[in-house]
């Protein structure tokens, strides 16, 4: 059963920074492409960026290009996010999942295994 562990949420004023986590276990992370996603309340859930296994392509919404950027090391199965200039409409649960695929999926359907999500509030 693979599980999928997010941290590095909380709360942030305007213009702050957060570096999301989300850790796996299973030793084939590797083989894995893994998006970051959210969902503010009352909306649906958005894809926010994904990477492929390894590392060599990425995908951003246009929303977040130039404030996000996604990375994952394979040795320590982590994938990141890290938020640059946040904004109070970036204010929700994000989550990351994974795909057994070596191609970038841009759609949340496309995802096999999921994580809790951590919260991201912020502040104006």
């Amino acid at each position: 059963q693979v599980q999928l562990v997010e941290s590095g949420g909380g709360l942030v004023q305007a213009g702050g920074s957060l570096r999301l986590s989300c850790v796996t276990s299973g030793r084939t992370f590797s083989r894995y492409t893994v998006c970051w996603f959210r969902q503010a309340p009352g909306k649906e859930r958005e894809i926010i960026a994904a990477i492929t296994g390894s590392g060599g392509s990425t995908y951003y919404a246009d929303s977040e290009k130039g404030r996000f950027t996604i990375s994952r090391d394979n040795a320590k199965n982590t994938a990141y996010l890290q938020m640059n200039g946040l904004k109070p409409e970036d204010t929700a649960v994000y989550s990351c999942a994974m795909a057994r695929s070596t191609t970038l999926i841009v759609r949340i359907g496309g995802y096999d295994y999921w994580g809790q999500g951590t919260q991201v509030t912020v502040s104006s």
